[in-house]
């Protein structure tokens, strides 16, 4: 176990290291990852920077348990520092990540470079896979994001290690992984069982129940089998007929009910060792999946014979095409990977001429730290706030065809953030985004906007529900609102 207190270093971590600011290796789910240089050993190495909180902690805590494997991205050092970005008034509480640099690229650009990708090397880069996965299990920790952008090489080399990385979705399994994470072509049935039964107790279809729908560490199998799939063939085995930043019915079908087949265009040279741990990975039922040890013991990894079939996936992969359709894919999966519930429902507002509701007079509150003060009048009536910022949600995951979207995006959230200023949720979230009151410094991540919206949404659309339930009552309930807004005003 690593321990809490002996985690982070406090001095700063430019007496040790030279960070090239501007320089961004990519993103993952919980911030950009930039270069930095060790000054004593000149070693490269990979920074990733998070605001720190208990989720950014919990994903450090995490990774660190798994690091030590040679599988799985090394974590170096972890500093907590004040940072102070550009766009920032003041400094903000941060943890600095060093890491292991993968020179290597992802899984799929990998295969990409392959023109001779065989049967035997998609078999060890999944025994690699699996190892990693073997790890993080024995430790009851489930990964939850197991997908190809995840799995890193460490350099260009023929025998480089493929490595698991980014652990923000990562959690203690104790039965009770109650928050969906996923990418849709790599999402396991249940996971979907758990997301439609949450959907349907949120609308109040079925009641709570006392011992809620849980899922566990085999959907990280379901994944391991559908990126074999993938690595042999060049496609996913679930697919829709039409592209959707959600997943559509007839692809939320097929996974219900794990439908797919091996075409004989690509599958006739893919051995049947192959196809059998797939089948046995693709499994409805968990408790029928092939668990960890299983897969790591099955033939497919183990065979002696040569597998020397070059697969289609290598070629498929090649054409610019199909690279970029299977990075446009990878993109509209993250909506859904990050973002559980974009279709807010917001329920009727039967009383929008109460004068709370109307004027929001009590809701109002002055804007603090580095943003902007817009004079213009806040009172407009909430169902006018909650459309705005049903807007921003709309132009960062479908923005319109044609038009310059950063500016768009900017005028949507401007918009969006004059109505909306009270909300403190949006307010901390948007100054992580370089947000100034009217338009982000930087090029901002769009899903991680969008699910920072779609939470205050969730909060103003709780809060509402709450006062229209006591201006519906009596004179004790009208009592018990104007005391939470004081309380509410007081605590800020």
């Amino acid at each position: 176990h690593v321990q809490e207190n002996l985690m982070y270093t406090e001095t700063s971590i430019l007496e040790e290291y030279n960070i090239n600011w501007t320089q961004k290796l990519g993103a993952g789910i919980s911030g950009p990852v930039r270069v930095c240089v060790k000054k004593s050993t000149q070693e490269r190495l990979a920074l990733k920077i998070l605001i720190d909180r208990p989720k950014a902690r919990n994903e450090v805590r995490l990774h660190m348990m798994c690091a030590m494997h040679p599988n799985i991205v090394r974590v170096m050092e972890v500093y907590a520092n004040s940072v102070q970005f550009p766009h920032e008034s003041s400094p903000r509480a941060r943890l600095l990540i060093v890491m292991e640099m993968m020179e290597g690229g992802e899984l799929f650009h990998r295969i990409s470079q392959h023109r001779h990708f065989t049967e035997k090397m998609a078999s060890q880069v999944t025994k690699q896979i699996a190892q990693a996965l073997q790890h993080c299990h024995s430790l009851n920790i489930a990964h939850r994001d197991l997908k190809p952008e995840n799995l890193l090489f460490k350099d260009n080399s023929l025998d480089a290690p493929v490595k698991l990385c980014d652990f923000g979705f990562a959690k203690i399994d104790q039965g009770d992984l109650m928050t969906p994470q996923f990418t849709p072509y790599y999402v396991a049935p249940q996971v979907l069982e758990a997301q439609r039964r949450h959907q349907k107790e949120k609308s109040g279809i079925i009641p709570t129940s006392p011992t809620p729908y849980t899922y566990n560490k085999s959907c990280d199998l379901w994944s391991i089998g559908v990126i074999i799939y993938v690595m042999l063939c060049g496609y996913p085995p679930f697919y829709s007929k039409h592209h959707s930043r959600t997943i559509p019915k007839d692809m939320r079908k097929k996974i219900m009910t794990a439908s797919f087949d091996f075409p004989e265009d690509e599958w006739s040279q893919i051995s049947e060792m192959a196809k059998d741990i797939v089948r046995k990975l693709l499994k409805v039922k968990p408790e029928e999946r092939l668990t960890i040890e299983g897969v790591l013991e099955h033939p497919w990894l183990n065979c002696t014979e040569p597998l020397d079939n070059v697969l289609p996936s290598a070629q498929m992969m090649m054409d610019k095409a199909v690279v970029a359709g299977i990075q446009q894919a990878h993109a509209e999966q993250l909506a859904n990977m990050r973002i559980q519930d974009l279709n807010v429902s917001l329920k009727p507002l039967n009383s929008v001429n109460n004068p709370i509701l109307r004027k929001r007079k009590l809701l109002g509150s002055q804007s603090d730290g580095f943003f902007i003060h817009d004079p213009e009048n806040g009172g407009e009536n909430s169902n006018v706030a909650l459309e705005k910022l049903r807007d921003v949600i709309a132009q960062c995951i479908l923005p319109q065809a044609g038009e310059n979207e950063d500016e768009k995006l900017n005028e949507v959230m401007h918009e969006a953030w004059r109505f909306n200023r009270d909300c403190k949720l949006l307010r901390d979230g948007l100054q992580g985004l370089g947000w100034d009151g009217r338009a982000f410094s930087d090029k901002v991540d769009r899903l991680k906007l969008a699910e920072i919206v779609k939470q205050a949404i969730e909060e103003k659309t709780n809060l509402q529900d709450l006062i229209v339930f006591c201006m519906n009552k009596g004179k004790e309930h009208k009592i018990l609102i104007f005391f939470f807004f004081f309380l509410r005003n007081c605590l800020k």
